[in-house]
C-alpha cells in the first residue's frame, strides 16, 4: 500500500519582498499564490515586513476589518501589524509586521538563539539586525494566529510555515521551539557564501568541494548571515533549495543538501494574447529604436536586430562583461551580416533621465550626429566609477555611425516612468529578438524564463539553475534552435563563452524569417513546462515531508 500524502490545510510563508520588491523571489511568491489559493484559499497568509509606514505601499490594499478579532488580541500582546490584501493575481491575504520595537531586546534573542541553536549573531553588520527583527517578529505573528484560530481545531491539523532565505531563518527556529506543531520548511534561493565567493572572484565551481562554509564565512566577513543560514537548513523540517545547481552548494557549504528542489515557475498572465501580441511587439521595436536614433544620431532599418540582457548589478555573476566582451568580439565579425542595437537593461545608480535626449525625443525630429557620452539614456551619479562604462570605453566602444553593432546602456528601472522610454519592462522585452544572460552565479534565473515566456529566444549557462533545468528538459545541452542555447561555463572558460555568443549572434542574424519564426515557437512551448501548474507538485512533496517530519518530532 502507498503511504499517504500529508496535505497542509494551513500555510503561513515569510519573506522580506511581500509586499515589498525587490528582487526575484518576490516573482517567486508573488505568482505562486494563486495557484496555492486555488486549494486552500484564504488559508494562505503572506507575511512581510511593514518598510513603507507613513507612506502608501503600491502592492498592499489594507483591509481593517479583515482578521480584526486576531489584529485586536495581537495589539494586546504587543505586536503591531497591519493586514490587507497582496496587490497580485489571487489578491492573498498579507500581514506586515511592525519589527521595529524588537531592536530593544535585540541581545536577548540573539543570545538565546545562541542558546537554543548556536547561531552566532556576534559578527552581524549591515541588514542582519534589520532582517533577524522582522524574521523574529514574523515568527511571533505566526505563533500568535496559531494560538487564537487554529490550535485545538481538527481542520487545522496540518499547518506549514515556510521562510525564505537566511533572513526569515530566526523565525523558522522560534516557530520550532515555541510552536512544535507547526512543520517548518526553509527555503534558501542562494547561499550567502557561495555568492560571496563568486562575488569575489574565487573559483567557486573547480574548488567547491574542497571549501569549509565556516572557514570561508570568516574569510568573507559573513559568519552571522551564513551562521543563521546553516542552523536553520539543519534543524528546520524540510530544507529545500532552487535548483540542483544551487543545492551542490548547499551540499558542501552549508554540509546539507535540500531535501526536496523546489524549481521556481511562473505564471504567463503578464504575456499579450496572440492578437495583442504583433501590435505590442511592433510598439515595443519602435521605441527602443526611436530612443536609439536620438540618442545616437543614427537611422535604424527595420532590419536591425535588437539584442540586450537585464537583471541586477552583479557584473561578473550575470555575465554582464562576457556580453559586452561578446558584442566587442562582433564589431569585428565578418561573419555578422545585420546591424545589431544592444541595450544592456541592468539599474545602476541613477541620477536622471538626460534632459538633451528628452528634448531630442519630445522634438519628433531626425538627427545625424549623436549626443555626448552617446553610450547612456540616463545620466549616473558616478560616471567614472561604473563598470560597465569602464568596459565600453576600455574596448572604445563609442557607437561609432560606422560600427554595426552598437550598445546602449539603460540603467533605470523600467517602471514605466523612468523619463525616457516610460514603459515596463515586459512591454520592451516583447520587441526584443535575442536575448543573453552569460551567468556565472545563477542559482535560478528568472530573465532567461520570462524572455523565452515573449518568444525571444535566449543564451544562458549551465550555471544557472534555469539552464540545467532546459538541459534535463531536452535531454542534451540547448543550442540556439532549440529557442534556449545553454553554453557550458566554467571557472576559467570567459573567453570560449564569449566566442561562443559570438557566434550565436551573427548565426541568428542570417537564419530566415521562417527559421526565426520555429525557434521562438520552441522558446515559447519550453516557458510552458516551468508553469507553476507544472511546478507546485514540488511543493507539495515538501509539504509532505515536513508534516511528515514534525509529526515524528513530536512523536505522534
Amino acid at each position: 500500500m502507498s503511504k499517504e500524502v500529508y496535505v497542509p490545510n494551513f500555510i503561513f510563508e515569510a519573506s522580506w519582498e511581500v509586499c515589498n520588491k525587490v528582487g526575484g523571489i518576490y516573482t517567486v511568491l508573488s505568482t505562486r499564490a494563486k495557484t496555492l489559493q486555488g486549494k486552500l484559499g484564504d488559508n494562505v497568509i503572506f507575511i512581510g515586513p511593514d518598510v513603507w509606514q507613513g507612506k502608501e505601499n503600491p502592492l498592499f490594499v489594507e483591509d481593517a476589518d479583515l482578521l480584526q478579532a486576531w489584529r485586536e488580541a495581537a495589539a494586546e500582546e504587543g505586536l503591531h501589524a497591519r493586514v490587507g490584501r497582496w496587490d497580485i493575481p489571487g489578491k492573498p491575504i498579507a500581514i506586515l509586521v511592525d519589527f521595529q520595537p524588537y531592536y530593544a531586546i535585540k541581545n536577548e534573542i540573539y543570545t538565546k538563539l545562541w542558546e537554543d541553536y548556536q547561531v552566532d549573531s556576534l559578527h552581524a553588520y549591515g541588514d542582519y539586525d534589520e532582517a533577524s527583527m522582522f524574521s523574529y517578529a514574523a515568527g511571533l505573528v505566526v505563533e500568535s494566529y496559531y494560538n487564537h484560530c487554529l490550535k485545538g481545531k481538527a481542520e487545522y491539523d496540518k499547518v506549514v510555515f515556510q521562510a525564505h532565505e537566511w533572513m526569515t531563518g530566526l523565525g523558522a527556529l522560534y516557530i520550532q521551539k515555541h510552536v512544535p506543531q507547526i512543520a517548518t520548511i526553509f527555503t534558501t534561493h542562494a547561499t550567502t557564501i557561495g555568492r560571496s565567493i563568486a562575488g569575489n572572484h574565487k573559483p567557486l565551481y573547480e574548488y567547491l568541494f574542497a571549501y569549509n562554509g565556516n572557514q570561508m564565512a570568516q574569510e568573507l566577513n559573513v559568519q552571522s548571515k551564513h551562521s543563521i543560514e546553516r542552523e536553520t537548513a539543519h534543524h528546520v523540517d524540510c530544507f529545500t533549495t532552487v535548483s540542483e545547481v544551487t543545492n551542490r552548494e548547499c551540499a558542501e557549504l552549508l554540509d546539507k543538501p535540500a531535501d526536496v528542489v523546489l524549481p521556481n515557475g511562473f505564471e504567463k498572465d503578464f504575456v499579450p494574447t496572440k492578437a495583442q501580441f504583433a501590435r505590442r511587439r511592433k510598439k515595443a521595436r519602435q521605441k527602443m529604436l526611436e530612443v536609439a536614433s536620438a540618442l545616437l544620431g543614427t537611422e535604424f532599418d527595420d532590419d536591425v536586430m535588437i539584442v540586450s540582457t537585464s537583471g541586477r548589478y552583479e557584473f561578473r555573476n550575470k555575465g554582464i562583461d562576457l556580453y559586452v566582451e561578446a558584442l566587442n568580439r562582433s564589431l569585428r565579425n565578418r561573419e555578422l551580416n545585420r546591424q545589431v542595437l544592444a541595450f544592456v537593461q541592468v539599474p545602476g545608480w541613477v541620477s536622471c533621465a538626460r534632459e538633451d535626449l528628452k528634448e531630442r525625443l519630445a522634438s519628433g525630429k531626425k538627427y545625424d550626429t549623436p549626443l555626448e557620452w552617446p553610450l547612456l539614456t540616463h545620466w549616473l551619479h558616478e560616471m567614472s566609477h561604473d563598470q560597465l562604462i569602464d568596459y565600453l570605453k576600455r574596448y572604445n566602444m563609442w557607437n561609432r555611425p560606422e560600427d554595426k553593432v552598437k550598445v546602449v546602456s539603460v540603467p533605470c528601472y523600467l517602471d514605466g516612468n523612468d523619463g525616457i522610454f516610460n514603459m515596463h519592462y515586459y512591454d520592451l522585452l516583447i520587441g526584443m529578438d535575442l536575448t543573453v544572460y552569460a551567468s556565472y552565479y545563477e542559482p535560478w534565473g528568472y530573465t532567461p524564463l520570462e524572455s523565452v515566456a515573449f518568444h525571444v529566444p535566449c543564451i544562458t549557462t549551465n550555471l544557472s539553475g534555469f539552464g540545467m533545468w532546459v538541459n534535463q528538459l531536452l535531454g542534451k545541452e540547448g543550442e540556439l534552435e532549440d529557442g534556449v542555447q545553454v553554453i557550458r561555463r566554467t571557472d576559467y572558460n570567459s573567453s570560449e563563452v564569449a566566442d561562443a555568443i559570438k557566434d550565436s549572434i551573427a548565426a541568428y542574424a542570417s537564419f530566415s524569417p521562417a527559421e526565426v519564426e520555429r525557434i521562438r515557437e520552441k522558446a515559447a512551448r519550453i516557458s510552458d513546462q516551468a508553469l507553476w501548474k507544472n511546478f507546485i507538485k514540488h511543493y507539495y512533496q515538501a509539504y509532505d515531508f515536513a508534516l511528515r517530519k514534525a509529526k515524528q518530532r513530536l512523536g505522534e
